[in-house]
């Protein structure tokens, strides 16, 4: 019993570091895949920029200024916007931008999938560029993020997304340690040949590449990973860089963790049958950095029983204290905002919300919708 209960409790630990200290050792032990980037004269392929907003009124006055700069820096960017049924001012904020963007008002709620499907198919540049309403890009963004398809190995190139705002709350601090740890994974993935998808911040494409996908699933996610499906490196580059306001509240933030780890799960059994086919490195990459973290909250509920059955092993009074220590100090953190409790506490959270959404999603419940967070700052970080 005890020497079961110590390897169950070294497996747990392991797995809870694998996806932020093991797998990234791992990966800077790879070799190299450099990327031919595009030279000076060269003309870049034509781009379509897109993005689908659901009630941002309080966004859209700065991203609309921000598109208006890429524009007059690229005046051949196509801009389409996706009005999921608003009921704010979201609609009459992109008709009024109509001379640098096309607006294009849903029926009604349908979700961001079908919003981009539906903009998808009506781009016509040979690049797709994805973002969210929220999100503004740094004015050299579209250069940079086109100068990548010079390559032909290339099928999609993500941007780097830099968090504002993350001294807010502790919500907002473990949120953007997370990440930075993220995008530092990214980084490696990139480097040693394929990253295992994309979010919605900044992400871009071949229009030849686009799947069809229910809308049900996670668009940013499949979108990605058909690239590498095709036979084609998704890749990802430093130098693209968009900012997005940190989500300061602690409840909104496990309400997001909750229905992107719904859909991100139910988008992993659609995919399934495809991720068969990824080469053995990629399977392992998709593996360490989605499948195991997932997972994260059953590593701590296994090593803290394993833990407990050790202390009781002991003594039995130890193992009370321990579990009463424990309790006490999440009381602690769960009280406070700020301060390394409230850290933990919030760490402890996000893990279970993300169990919490696999279950619900292998019960069947739908996030196909979304609507902004709350919380979120109305002060634009600047572009």
């Amino acid at each position: 019993m005890i020497v079961a209960a110590a390897l169950i409790l070294l497996a747990s630990l392991l797995l809870l570091a694998w996806p932020f200290a093991v797998y990234p050792l791992i990966l800077g032990l790879l070799p190299e895949r450099p990327v031919i980037r595009m030279q000076p004269g060269e003309s870049p392929p034509s781009a379509t920029l897109l993005f689908c907003a659901y009630n941002e009124a309080a966004a859209l006055p700065a991203k609309i200024a921000n598109l208006r700069a890429l524009k007059a820096r690229h005046p051949a960017l196509e801009i389409l916007a996706y009005n999921d049924g608003s009921a704010d001012a979201t609609a009459a904020l992109l008709d009024g931008a109509a001379d640098i963007l096309t607006a294009v008002h849903g029926p009604g709620r349908a979700g961001k999938a079908r919003g981009m499907k539906t903009l998808a198919a009506r781009a016509q540049g040979d690049i797709l560029i994805f973002t969210d309403a929220n999100v503004l890009l740094e004015e050299a963004a579209i250069e940079r993020l086109l100068g990548y398809y010079a390559d032909w190995q290339i099928g999609g190139v993500l941007g780097s997304l830099v968090y504002d705002g993350a001294d807010a709350s502790s919500s907002a601090q473990v949120g953007g340690l997370y990440w930075r740890i993220e995008e530092m994974l990214k980084d490696r993935e990139s480097r040693t040949g394929n990253v295992m998808g994309a979010d919605g911040s900044i992400f871009s494409i071949r229009r030849a590449l686009y799947p069809d996908f229910p809308d049900s699933v996670l668009d940013d996610l499949v979108v990605s990973m058909a690239v590498i499906f095709n036979g084609r490196r998704l890749v990802k580059a430093k130098d693209v860089i968009a900012r997005e306001m940190m989500v300061a509240a602690r409840e909104d933030e496990m309400r997001r963790k909750v229905r992107i780890a719904a859909r991100s799960w139910h988008t992993h059994r659609y995919l399934r049958p495809l991720l068969r086919r990824l080469s053995t490195l990629d399977r392992f990459k998709y593996a360490s950095r989605k499948l195991v973290r997932w997972f994260g909250a059953l590593w701590m509920g296994t090593g803290g029983g394993a833990a407990i059955v050790l202390a009781a092993a002991w003594h039995p009074l130890v193992a009370v204290g321990l579990v009463l220590l424990g309790a006490g100090l999440f009381a602690m953190g769960y009280g406070s905002r700020k301060g390394p409790l409230a850290a933990i506490a919030d760490i402890l959270l996000a893990y279970v919300a993300t169990l919490r959404g696999i279950i619900l999603s292998a019960r069947g419940k739908d996030f196909t919708l979304w609507s902004p967070a709350k919380s979120r700052m109305e002060k634009a970080p600047k572009a």
